[in-house]
């Protein structure tokens, strides 16, 4: 058993094995490697249910812990894709939204869980890097949205 360095913890309510089965199936490098029952009761649960789930989004390591509905997530911690194109900025966005998410704004959206993700196109990022008027056009073009999209970032960067 190899054990990571630094991995993300999530903490749910009672939904770890669910939210992470979701984010296997969605993004590719994922995946559950554990599952993890309780050994005891404890605060919000029983011994035998489901403690901690561990697995993988897009190749970053992290746990999911069952710990009750105490803490809530908010957009103090969101998962950045970067997205290649349209098509793949869809797909994921879709998937998020359609599975009992909610869209927000600039490209951000939380999945069903409370987690946030900003599925953001790779030609918005490389807008911000370039600086200047480019990432002045295409930054005002990403205010104005919900999911990016990105013929009219394309245009934007281009003035």
């Amino acid at each position: 058993m190899t054990i990571p360095k630094n991995t993300i913890c999530l903490w749910y309510d009672k939904d770890a094995e669910a939210a992470a089965r979701f984010y296997a199936e969605t993004f590719p490098d994922s995946a559950v490697t554990a599952v993890r029952h309780a050994p005891g009761d404890y605060p919000s649960g029983k011994a035998g249910d489901v403690l901690t789930v561990e697995f993988t989004v897009l190749g970053i390591p992290c746990v999911g812990l069952n710990g009750g509905p105490v803490f809530k997530h908010n957009e103090a911690f969101s998962f950045q894709v970067a997205t290649a194109d349209q098509e793949e900025t869809d797909r994921y966005w879709n998937a998020i939204v359609g599975n009992g998410g909610r869209e927000s704004e600039c490209g951000w959206c939380k999945d069903r869980w409370g987690i946030s993700w900003q599925i953001t196109p790779r030609t918005l990022l490389e807008a911000m890097a370039a600086g200047g008027d480019e990432a002045k056009r295409a930054f005002d073009a990403m205010m104005t949205m919900q999911k990016i999209d990105v013929v009219t970032i394309d245009a934007a960067r281009r003035g």
